[in-house]
């Protein structure tokens, strides 16, 4: 079982993913993929004059300040185009998705944040309380199971839905993570617009190839924005049993196949101590 997370950040490369899925699934690979649209979204959001705001966390995490207007324009993109964009790339190319928002038969479920913590511009603590935001606690196995049984290839996207029945916004990563864990899956592997954790943001050069699943907390001061929810969503998924995650790049031919293949960041049992790639050439000079 493998979990996707397609990132929805500028200049993903979303048929050449679709392509790779067709392959995994024509080989009767089981996957259900979880999807994100944060670009789009900001960009309608700013068109329907109420543009995207971001909000950081006491303890350093930013995220998207989530009203209710700004819940409605998520789920019109999330939801609408973006879900129904790739369930038709898939369908074009075989594959028999079927796209569903967290809310759909309760797949998601969680709490809803009764107050945010965060660090206005002026440096100064507030409490928010009108957001609608939350995690993810409870997965529909079932329900998915169900639909993988029947030869459905699910496609998934927040808002996920709260104890009390509210949408509610969740991060796709910690999402993706909390369904690998409840489906038992063997991988998670995270697409974004970089090839992985970089030791030195934005160098490319600096990827780190391998950490060792314990050691992934030690890569926290490292990830810089919104990679920090990605090795957040990571530290989640090897504790709950996933075996291996891999951040890799969804920008290039062939980007699922090449982060099964070992490309980007691999986080698991077995690999060597985390290191980029010009530390792993230095080393390997001075060994020569």
């Amino acid at each position: 079982m493998i979990v996707l997370k397609i990132g929805g950040a500028e200049g993903m490369n979303y048929n050449a993913i679709a392509d790779d899925v067709a392959a995994l699934v024509g080989e009767e690979q089981r996957l259900v993929i979880v999807h994100g649209g944060s670009a789009l979204t900001n960009q309608v959001a700013t068109a329907l004059g109420h543009p995207p705001q971001f909000i950081e966390s006491v303890s350093g995490y930013t995220s998207r300040r989530t009203d209710r207007r700004t819940l409605e324009i998520f789920e019109m993109v999330y939801c609408g185009q973006v879900n129904k964009g790739l369930v038709e790339a898939l369908q074009l190319r075989g594959v028999n998705a079927l796209g569903l928002s967290g809310l759909d038969g309760r797949l998601w479920q969680g709490p809803r944040k009764a107050a945010i913590k965060i660090i206005d511009d002026s440096g100064r603590r507030r409490v928010l309380r009108d957001d609608y935001t939350g995690r993810v606690e409870q997965v529909n196995v079932s329900l998915l199971n169900s639909l993988l049984d029947a030869g459905y290839t699910p496609v998934l996207t927040p808002p996920a839905m709260s104890y009390e029945g509210e949408a509610i916004n969740v991060d796709g990563d910690r999402a993706a993570a909390a369904t690998a864990v409840a489906l038992n899956a063997e991988t998670l592997v995270i697409l974004s617009n970089v090839p992985g954790l970089l030791e030195r943001f934005p160098d490319e050069s600096s990827l780190i190839r391998h950490i060792p699943a314990g050691r992934l907390e030690e890569f926290m001061a490292i990830a810089q924005d919104r990679m920090k929810k990605k090795v957040m969503g990571a530290s989640e998924a090897l504790a709950g049993g996933v075996t291996r995650v891999v951040f890799a790049d969804g920008r290039p031919n062939q980007p699922v196949r090449q982060a099964l293949a070992g490309a980007g960041t691999l986080i698991g049992p077995g690999t060597q101590q985390g290191s980029s790639k010009t530390t792993q050439q230095k080393e390997a000079k001075t060994n020569a």
